[in-house]
């Protein structure tokens, strides 16, 4: 599958400490989820998910699944 990237609206985390060393997402019209480095911005790779592969990884953040010990 192709992932149109043409017009995609991406945003930063609202925890985002407005520095450039972030990662960006967007919200693709398959519902797909494409996220690339903003440092980089339009010459960043892009990785794109599902949407339940993003969402599963979005509530695993949030739980805490990935915090340094």
């Amino acid at each position: 599958m192709v992932n149109d990237l043409a017009g995609a609206r991406w945003f930063k985390s609202s925890r985002s400490q407005g520095g450039e060393a972030c990662v960006e997402a967007a919200h693709l019209r398959t519902g797909r989820v494409a996220v690339r480095d903003s440092k980089l911005g339009e010459c960043s790779p892009v990785l794109v998910f599902d949407g339940l592969a993003w969402d599963s990884f979005t509530r695993a953040v949030k739980a805490g699944s990935f915090d340094r010990p």
